[in-house]
């Protein structure tokens, strides 16, 4: 099933956590009662960080990554194609980085683009890429973002990146969704919210043991707790851009004290709170994951809006509707992301 771009539009070695930790007092800034049984002791967090989204959310990913790659060890990308694909424009984006198997986005341009941003400052160096994990996912059967789209990626990584440490997965027959071993949700073969579905593949697992080198199995439900918090109280650059609301999700043995690393997950469109509930930040499996391997999982929250920026799905800017440093670390859900993961990590 295809979606327009305001339908869906693109809009989900080992590597170890530097020795630095972090304390981080919960209470400060969580958007509950202060209650006895919420409080919670300090978060213990390594300052390396991953990432993972999907479809906007996988754009959204890569483009963080590009800007603060200093205090990223690794990425995961499902259902989306290269950073800065659509180059500020909405009419690029629908020609080159959607749906059409036409796609063919000017890559000379936007490598030029980015490394001009690079010698600039707007953008990480390139030295604090190239020895990050990549994981880069696209169904075959994705009618909603074209498939060919994840080799232009996968090309554009190549030239970052240590061959070694990316992974690129095109072989599943799936649709545009993230895909769980959960039989419990939806048909693999369908594109429809919450944009979960049972395709008899972990994709939560597979991308957190690339980006992390290996990790313990998965529990059989997350004892954990999904924590709201104001999202505009932590960081100031996201009072006009994204929900005033977001999710962390915090594992019992990061509430105990233990060290713990932070992994933040970009929804795709359409699949934020607002639109599907709790369902991604509850349903992927990162959470289960999360829960036998002390990692903190955090789910930044876009907003719709009608105009003004015209974004009525709540997509992740991949194409500039914020501004033309989207992109950049000048971008500003870029910097109110950053500011969110600072926050934790400071």
């Amino acid at each position: 099933m295809q979606h327009s771009v305001v339908h869906h539009p693109v809009i989900a070695g080992a590597v170890m956590p530097k020795l630095k930790l972090v304390s981080f007092t919960l209470l400060s800034v969580f958007a509950l009662p202060l209650t006895a049984e919420l409080t919670l002791p300090k978060l213990q967090l390594a300052e390396q960080i991953t990432l993972s989204g999907l479809s906007s959310g996988a754009y959204m990913a890569g483009q963080y990554h590009l800007a603060f790659a200093e205090q990223v060890s690794g990425v995961a990308m499902l259902a989306g194609g290269p950073v800065y694909c659509a180059q500020n424009s909405l009419g690029l984006a629908l020609e080159h980085c959607f749906n059409k198997a036409s796609s063919s986005p000017d890559m000379s341009a936007i490598n030029q683009y980015l490394t001009a941003q690079r010698a600039t400052g707007k953008l990480a160096p390139v030295t604090a890429v190239k020895d990050d994990k990549v994981w880069i996912f696209h169904g075959s059967k994705d009618t909603t973002v074209y498939p060919g789209l994840a080799a232009l990626l996968h090309q554009q990584y190549l030239k970052w990146v240590n061959n070694d440490n990316i992974a690129l997965i095109t072989d599943k027959a799936f649709s545009h969704t993230f895909p769980t071993d959960n039989t419990a949700l939806g048909n693999c073969d369908l594109s429809e919210p919450p944009f979960l579905a049972s395709c008899n593949y972990d994709a939560a697992g597979e991308l957190l043991k690339h980006l992390l080198g290996s990790v313990k199995a998965k529990t059989a439900s997350s004892d954990g707790r999904l924590i709201t918090i104001n999202q505009h109280q932590l960081a100031p650059a996201a009072k006009d851009t994204l929900a005033e609301t977001g999710y962390l999700y915090v594992p019992q043995s990061c509430t105990n004290g233990e060290s713990c690393r932070l992994h933040v997950s970009f929804h795709g469109c359409k699949q934020n709170a607002a639109s599907v509930g709790e369902a991604y930040v509850t349903g992927s499996g990162l959470n289960n994951y999360a829960d036998s391997n002390n990692i903190v999982v955090l789910y930044p929250q876009t907003t719709a809006s009608s105009i003004n920026p015209f974004n009525p799905n709540a997509c992740w800017d991949w194409w500039g509707y914020t501004g033309a440093d989207y992109a950049t670390r000048e971008g500003m859900q870029l910097k109110a992301v950053h500011q969110l993961v600072q926050a934790f990590t400071d």
